[in-house]
């Protein structure tokens, strides 16, 4: 790899996002370093696309994986920075949050946040806070969501994982300023990828004595038809590259299907009737 190809992290790049964002920063001319958690799944990505992608096995929520990468990445670069990290892995967790089991919402913070910061921590040094490596300092994406500002029913793990990625994004940039690495949030909305496909997997069961039943069936049924109905990976890949290269990129971009209704007027209207609209679609009104 030539010290003048710009190169980057992708966690999460076995699939949707992560697997877009790798395959349109090789095709313009980038080096990346496709963090995937299988063998099999890196060896399907070097078949793909070839010498421009180097497999990197990293699960975010095993620290000895992410220092692992970090060396080897390391040592890839040979004394330069690298240009990118983007911190797309993650899952999404469902559930009522009075009744979600514990663990099931450790879980959920311990990949979309704390895996963040591990990831963060551990290629910090190679993206510039390391000075005595030669080149510019790197860019951080965040891999957010529209839920991390709005909020959404049944989603609470979820959202209040993209709303810690919200904050811990702001601070880290102001924190960065001082090696003159920038830190980018995306905001997605619906997009075709198979962390919505396994919404029809969402088991209401263990809830069905609960208040929260009716409205976890509809939930389900509401993401298992706007899931693949929503952007394809490579809107928000075209925006990740976009963060990456632009010479003034934005603090954060939100990339949501049918912006007005999905995202505009929500955040215009007053809450209250926000609240009340999304409860009476789930049957949530208090009777």
């Amino acid at each position: 790899m030539s010290p003048s190809t710009p190169s980057a992290v992708v966690t999460g790049a076995s699939t949707g996002i992560g697997h877009a964002c790798t395959t349109l920063l090789a095709e313009k001319g980038w080096h990346v370093f496709a963090g995937v958690r299988k063998d099999a799944d890196g060896e399907r990505l070097s078949a793909e696309l070839g010498d421009s992608v180097t497999p990197v096995l990293i699960d975010v929520t095993k620290p000895e994986t992410v220092e692992s990468a970090a060396k080897q990445v390391r040592e890839a670069l040979a004394g330069h920075t690298l240009r990118g990290l983007v911190n797309n892995a993650g899952v999404a967790v469902a559930g009522p949050m009075l009744n979600i089991p514990i663990e099931e919402f450790e879980y959920q913070m311990n990949v979309n946040v704390t895996g963040v910061v591990r990831v963060t921590q551990a290629f910090g040094p190679l993206l510039g806070s390391d000075e005595d490596l030669a080149g510019e300092p790197g860019r951080i994406v965040m891999m957010s969501s529209v839920a991390g500002e709005m909020g959404a029913p049944f989603l609470g793990p979820y959202a209040a994982s993209k709303h810690a990625v919200e904050g811990l994004s702001k601070s880290l940039r102001r924190e960065l300023m001082v090696f003159g690495i920038d830190v980018i949030v995306l905001g997605p909305g619906a997009i075709a990828t198979p962390i919505w496909e396994k919404a029809e997997d969402i088991d209401p069961e263990p809830y069905k004595t609960t208040a929260f039943y009716d409205g976890l069936l509809r939930i389900r049924d509401y993401m298992t038809k706007t899931g693949p109905e929503g952007f394809p990976p490579s809107k928000v890949a075209d925006r990740v590259f976009r963060a990456l290269s632009d010479t003034n990129p934005r603090f954060r971009y939100a990339i949501v299907p049918q912006r007005l209704m999905n995202w505009s007027l929500p955040r215009i209207l007053p809450e209250k009737m926000v609240n009340n609209i999304m409860a009476k679609r789930l049957g949530l009104l208090r009777r």
